[in-house]
């Protein structure tokens, strides 16, 4: 199947499996972590089709979303599009080479990987990233304070994460856009 197909497709099956996800990590989330993927691959040795499948499923299978195993979901889409099964399991170790949570402090072995988990924390970072922290606080019963303590457990770390060249511009710029909304919410806040 050629690339631009099963990308439309692999678009077509996350837009369903994220119906109705308000939560900042839905369909939107997905589609700009995957134009995130594909720019940072141009500057990037690396294998596009497995970049772009990743970064579109990377979310298919998130522990915060799905009770699935073994990136069930993902592997579904794959097995379902005759992608081969040494391709789909380097898809699904880009995939697992993401989550924040669950490898901080570890840099992904592939190039993939490092695209797609820096093409997924540029989305937490800047205007974006201000935006689907409230959501996902929001959609959890969390007031704004917690989310504000996100910025600075998590949020305010990822720019000197990043893996790549590319990443690490755009994070640069990102997390001053940040730290100038922080110094805003504090100043009207009152709060340090």
């Amino acid at each position: 199947m050629q690339t631009d197909q099963i990308t439309l497709e692999a678009k077509t099956y996350i837009r369903e499996l994220f119906r109705g996800n308000a939560d900042g990590h839905g369909f939107d989330h997905s589609l700009r972590v995957w134009r995130n993927a594909m720019m940072i691959a141009e500057s990037e040795v690396c294998d596009p089709q497995i970049v772009s499948l990743a970064a579109l499923l990377h979310d298919a299978d998130d522990h915060k979303l799905f009770a699935t195993e073994n990136n069930a979901n993902a592997r579904r889409f794959l097995e379902a599009h005759d992608i081969p099964a040494e391709t789909a399991d380097r898809i699904c170790t880009a995939i697992n080479s993401v989550s924040f949570s669950r490898n901080k402090g570890k840099r992904p072995e592939t190039a993939e990987g490092r695209i797609v988990q820096d093409a997924d924390r540029l989305d937490a970072l800047g205007a974006v990233g201000i935006a689907r922290t409230f959501a996902y606080g929001g959609s959890h019963g969390r007031p704004p304070e917690d989310s504000i303590a996100h910025f600075h457990e998590k949020l305010l770390l990822l720019k000197d994460m990043m893996n790549t060249e590319k990443a690490k511009e755009i994070a640069a710029e990102r997390h001053a856009f940040m730290e100038n909304f922080l110094r805003e919410w504090h100043m009207e806040t009152g709060r340090e």
